[in-house]
Formats: C-alpha cells, sequence, structure tokens
C-alpha cells in the first residue's frame, strides 16, 4: 500500500538533516565567482507559479551573457525574445513575484540556484546591452536575488546528460510534430509541423 508523506516530521524520519555547510549554502548576492557563472550560461530555466499555485517552468537561451545580464550584486535582468506570445512565465509574474533560476554551462555538472522576486520593465537602459544580430529586446524580467547557491553534479553525473555515447538514436525519440500530433490528435501531418517549427527556430530567433 502506498505510504503518503504529509508532514516535515514524517519526511524527516526518512532522510537525514543535511550537513551544516549544505543547509547554510545560500547567500543573497551574487559574488564576483558566481558572476563568472553566470556569464557564462546560454542556458537556463525560468519558474514562475501563478496566484492559484499552478506552476510553469521554461527554457531560455542565447550567447553568454546576453540572455541573462548581471546588473549587480543583487539583481540579473532576463531577456525577453521571440517566442510563442503565450506570456507564461510573464502573466504569472504580473500575479505572483516570486520566481526559481537555474543555471546550466554546457559540460559542466554543477549549476547555480536563484531564488528572488521578478518585475517586468521595458525601456530600461541596460536593454541595448542585451541585443542579439542587432535586436534590442523590448522586455526584461528583472530579478532581484533572495537567495543563490550551487548545486552539486550528482543529476548529471547520473543522467550521464553531457555525455553523448549515451544519446538515444533520433528515430528512438518522437519529433515535436509528433508530439503535437499525439497531444492534440489533429489532421495536420506531424512532418507539416515538424517542417513549420524548423523554419520558425531558422528566421524567427530574434
Amino acid at each position: 500500500m502506498t505510504r503518503v508523506i504529509a508532514t516535515a516530521a514524517e519526511l524527516r524520519d526518512l532522510v537525514a538533516e543535511p550537513h551544516p555547510v549544505v543547509a547554510g549554502k545560500a547567500v543573497g548576492r551574487i559574488d564576483a565567482t558566481s558572476r563568472r557563472f553566470l556569464e557564462s550560461s546560454p542556458f537556463f530555466l525560468l519558474a514562475t507559479t501563478a496566484a492559484d499555485g499552478t506552476c510553469d517552468v521554461s527554457p531560455r537561451g542565447d550567447p553568454p551573457g546576453t540572455g541573462a545580464l548581471v546588473l549587480d550584486e543583487q539583481t540579473i535582468a532576463i531577456a525577453d525574445r521571440k517566442g510563442n506570445r503565450r506570456l507564461d512565465s510573464m502573466t504569472n509574474i504580473l500575479q505572483n513575484p516570486h520566481v526559481g533560476l537555474l543555471f546550466l554551462v554546457p559540460g559542466h555538472g554543477d549549476t547555480l540556484r536563484v531564488n528572488g522576486t521578478a518585475r517586468l520593465v521595458a525601456e530600461a537602459p541596460y536593454l541595448e546591452r542585451m541585443a542579439v544580430r542587432g535586436v534590442v529586446p523590448v522586455l526584461a524580467i528583472e530579478v532581484r536575488v533572495q537567495e543563490m547557491f550551487l548545486h552539486c553534479a550528482k543529476a548529471f553525473a547520473r543522467s550521464s546528460l553531457w555525455d553523448t555515447s549515451t544519446w538515444p538514436e533520433r528515430a528512438a525519440v518522437p519529433t515535436a510534430g509528433e508530439i503535437v500530433r499525439g497531444q492534440r490528435g489533429e489532421a495536420i501531418s506531424a512532418a507539416a509541423v515538424d517542417d513549420m517549427l524548423a523554419r520558425d527556430v531558422a528566421t524567427n530567433q530574434y
């Protein structure tokens, strides 16, 4: 029979307390070394929550130092780029400013986790510094860092994420078009969806 854990005490009966160094590892500012890591990251994840508690995680990617700009020891600015225009993350931020970020660097197992509060800004003086291919973002998400800490490489070691010899053959993984057709059951062919998305990626990044 499944046992549902309902309290923190029950949880700690199964998982020991963390080492004091780990328990107290979060800091409330961006130090110089962490800034170097952030500015080396071309890819990160942005987690937001709506007023009703529903959650969303959005992948973000840009050349290092352009998609996420460190403004000072407390602030990171995230460029808004062309996308599907659903505005899930930004709509959530308008309802609930608390966000989480996870920064990755290719080939490295360690990641940086950032938790803080966010606001949406336009016409900010730093937006031109975030331009890519001559295109300046119209909007940015400013994140006020409340806590930041290193997350160790165990997940990457377990998954062998950066080990290309473990990557599956492309044919073994459904394409985006196949996923869309499987989810929605629409008459459009998977190949047509794949072609549309490939053209969008090639021509509509910035």
